[in-house]
């Protein structure tokens, strides 16, 4: 899946647990935010309504050849194809309704538009499709962007501290736990985390984003999650009524195959991007935004990349400047690549190596020896 590369990191400097991975540097960068945009071209700042929709477009365009493809010919074809040929539907379209999901969330972030109400029409429209509250994860995803790398206050992929992980981890690090680890995190992570806030910052009483009283989201958001939840009612509701008439076979070849892949490559995608045995995380007496934003890397899918609409291979970038369209992603990578030297982040490891090497290596996070008083954590895997 990926088509090979290289980790921009210091040559010499290696993590005690690996000899191979290197760690990228985690002192205060000798660069600031602006000079970093100032070697962006200024246009990459400009958002085009019609430029935007244009991929919309595009990806509803193809999802709805794939739909009419499956649905008027799979069924024609001899036994046993058809039971080959629904999961390869199911995979391709869950890669074109990614798309989708990536320019929802766009929207979320006010990178498809000049105006605030056109990206949430279209955001919510698109999200509740694909059984999203997008107000909901469109303000913790927002802090998760205000609070990246920290230990304390970032929203999503938080690593535990050695002394909080579960007691059966030790018991999972080998390779039939992580087999399982790798199945229900791909298959039930996204739901898990919208639901009980798994993999969230932990809060002092139940989490959800299915809730506008819950304490992820503040007085004036609450009517917001309550229109989320009216959204995503108002679909499954749609396809209650779609399973009634043709029946819930169907609507799961149809519908719950492709949202399966779906969900599946936003929490791997997610937990690439910040999840890396060379990435520092920061406690409360360390942490920084800067340097929390740096604390992510790019990764390479191949030919998914353009399908994702780059989401995969400019998240570093999408992280300095979140309100930057899709469409000048690369181009602003490319850009600021000199500037950050080695504080930039890129692992062409294919996508299956990647999340089977970080699942083994990423258990947890603790501090060197010797630098206890420090409150920089890397990941580890070791159990004494």
């Amino acid at each position: 899946m990926g088509a090979g590369g290289r980790m921009s990191v210091r040559p010499e400097t290696k993590t005690p647990d690996s000899p191979v991975l290197k760690r990228v540097p985690y002192s205060k960068p000798p660069f600031a935010l602006g000079q970093v945009k100032k070697a962006v071209p200024p246009h990459c700042f400009q958002r085009s309504v019609l430029h935007s929709f244009s991929y919309v477009i595009y990806d509803l365009a193809i999802a709805t050849i794939f739909y009419y493809i499956a649905t008027n010919y799979i069924h024609l074809l001899p036994h046993p194809f058809p039971y080959l040929a629904w999961p390869v539907y199911w995979f391709a379209q869950g890669c074109v309704l990614t798309g989708v999901w990536v320019i929802a969330h766009e929207c979320g972030h006010h990178a498809f538009s000049d105006y605030q109400w056109l990206d949430d029409t279209v955001g919510l429209i698109l999200h509740s499709s694909l059984l999203v509250p997008y107000f909901s994860w469109k303000y913790s995803h927002r802090r998760h962007h205000s609070n990246t790398g920290s230990l304390d206050r970032d929203e999503v992929f938080v690593p535990k501290k050695k002394s909080n992980i579960s007691w059966f981890s030790k018991y999972l690090n080998n390779p039939p736990g992580r087999v399982i680890t790798l199945a229900v995190t791909l298959l039930l992570g996204w739901p898990l985390y919208l639901a009980f806030n798994v993999s969230g910052r932990p809060y002092d009483r139940f989490a959800c984003h299915y809730d506008p009283y819950g304490p992820i989201y503040s007085d004036r958001e609450r009517l917001q999650i309550l229109i989320s939840d009216a959204g995503v009612l108002a679909v499954t509701y749609g396809l209650f009524r779609l399973a009634a008439a043709k029946g819930l076979a169907w609507v799961f070849c149809v519908y719950g195959g492709p949202l399966l892949v779906v969900n599946g490559f936003l929490v791997l995608i997610t937990f690439l991007q910040h999840t890396h045995p060379s990435l520092p995380h920061y406690d409360s007496s360390e942490w920084d935004w800067f340097r929390g934003v740096l604390a992510t890397v790019d990764r390479d899918y191949g030919f998914l990349n353009k399908v994702f609409h780059n989401i995969t291979d400019t998240h570093v970038a999408h992280h300095l400047f979140s309100t930057m369209p899709h469409y000048h992603a690369m181009e602003a990578t490319k850009a600021i690549k000199p500037v950050l030297g080695d504080y930039y982040q890129f692992d062409g490891t294919s996508v299956f190596k990647a999340m089977w090497r970080e699942t083994k290596e990423c258990i947890y996070v603790d501090q060197d020896e010797g630098e206890k008083d420090k409150g920089v954590f890397w990941y580890k895997n070791k159990f004494e």
